[in-house]
């Protein structure tokens, strides 16, 4: 699978990745402050890249897991975005999941340097990556 970013350049290798919309039972999104680049020190969904062999559910799960500890369970898919990176083309699904313990503490871990459950206030004082807020507001899955 390639990208073409613009007519005339290179097709990108794209990268297969996912992301999780989770909300606690109070309505507030999980979100993490990325570790690493790309994003260092923003907030953004829990996600990464879908492993070989890899279903797009068991990805998210994993990922979750991963970077904050909690268990959830993979929904349906609630939008798509291409994000180009270095030298190549990241597409995330993006997918509701359940939490499996909504009593659980989440705790930062993996590619994670901090981890919370946002309301809508909150959202509005965070530095979130672009367009995530954007994004997730038009597809209907943000706090309200």
């Amino acid at each position: 699978m390639s990208h073409a970013a613009e007519p005339g350049t290179p097709e990108l290798p794209v990268i297969s990745c996912v992301g999780a919309v989770v909300l606690d039972d109070r309505g507030r999104l999980l979100l993490v402050r990325r570790g690493h680049e790309p994003g260092r020190g923003l907030w953004s969904v829990p996600g990464g890249r879908v492993e070989p062999g890899e279903s797009a559910a068991a990805a998210v799960e994993r990922e979750v897991r991963e970077e904050t500890g909690l268990a959830v369970r993979a929904g349906a898919e609630v939008g798509r975005v291409h994000i180009p990176g270095p030298g190549v083309v990241y597409d995330v699904a993006d997918l509701a999941c359940t939490l499996l313990d909504p009593a659980a503490t989440p705790v930062a871990g993996d590619d994670a340097d901090a981890v919370t459950f946002a309301d809508a206030a909150d959202l509005e004082r965070l530095t979130c990556t672009p367009r995530l807020l954007e994004t997730l507001r038009g597809w209907g899955v943000l706090p309200s």
